[in-house]
């Protein structure tokens, strides 16, 4: 009965460091931001962005396959640079930000999509309504160490929804349909602690 033991204990011992790889990151809200761009009847394009974003990011390099993304958006952040616009959006003509105080992103695949790319697939919640959707995903690049240690990602997302998918309706006035959503993000490790003396 040893023997058998020994003999997976032995064959477990190269597994071990795959496993151990796997890196919990924080997004770093100072660097990061959720970007949107949409039409305006037809002829213009407006733009602008939800600033307060947070989330986890679990990375693995040898295996991004098993990745875990999970992503909240503080909608009431919306910022289009036009204050009466901005109310207008929070408002329950559009995002309802009393109602829905958080846009929320949570992954449930993520595939290599050719070198320094991926493709993640998960669960959009916008307005209370929860659509699938794709991440098309540049990085992550890094990491790279700061002064004091620290480590440090980056990677940039884009994807393409209907908002309409999602009862953000409106109201009359010529607003496009399609959104066009781009997530730039910073992802940060903090420093092991120093042991004590």
């Amino acid at each position: 009965m040893k023997r058998p033991l020994l003999l997976l204990n032995i064959v477990a011992l190269p597994l071990l460091p795959a496993f151990s790889q796997v890196d919990t990151w924080q997004l770093d809200p100072n660097h990061s931001a959720a970007h949107f761009a949409v039409r305006h009847m037809g002829i213009s394009t407006v733009r602008g962005a939800f600033a307060k974003l947070a989330g986890t990011v679990q990375y693995d390099p040898a295996h991004p396959e098993q990745s875990v993304i999970d992503v909240t958006i503080d909608a009431n952040s919306i910022d289009t640079r036009v204050e009466m616009r901005d109310k207008d959006l929070r408002s329950p003509n559009f995002f309802d930000v009393e109602k829905y105080p958080s846009i929320t992103f949570k992954s449930k695949k993520v595939e290599a999509a050719g070198s320094g790319k991926l493709n993640v697939t998960g669960d959009l919640t916008i307005h209370g309504v929860t659509k699938e959707v794709i991440l098309h995903v540049d990085g992550p690049t890094g990491p790279i160490k700061d002064p004091r240690g620290n480590q440090h990602m980056g990677a940039a997302a884009t994807t393409e929804v209907n908002r309409r998918d999602f009862g953000v309706n409106g109201v009359p006035g010529g607003v496009g349909d399609n959104v066009s959503i781009t997530l730039d993000v910073e992802m940060i490790r903090p420093a092991a602690p120093a042991p004590p003396k």
